[in-house]
């Protein structure tokens, strides 16, 4: 069993392209079942994030493949699979 403060700070790849995503900085928990639905992955918009508005990618739990001691494996077929909030 994993916990959520242990995804912090892992990176996150997607296994479809092979890219590069981001880093976990946060979890969406249901507090009730204390389950995780989803990771937070800041998107890195705008240059140093100081131009344009900065949306976080939210990527369902359903989606992870792999949980690894650093990186996170998702696979995210297309852009429609990520929502931003």
């Amino acid at each position: 069993m994993i916990r959520a403060c242990d995804l912090k700070q892992r990176e996150v790849i997607n296994v479809a392209n092979a890219e590069r995503l981001g880093y976990i900085y946060d979890v969406d928990v249901d507090f009730e079942t204390g389950k995780i639905n989803s990771i937070i992955i800041p998107n890195k918009s705008g240059m140093l994030g100081m131009f344009g508005k900065k949306n976080d990618y939210v990527v369902p739990w359903d989606r992870i493949v792999a949980i690894g001691p650093e990186i996170v494996l998702v696979r995210l077929d297309g852009l429609d699979i990520v929502r931003q909030f």
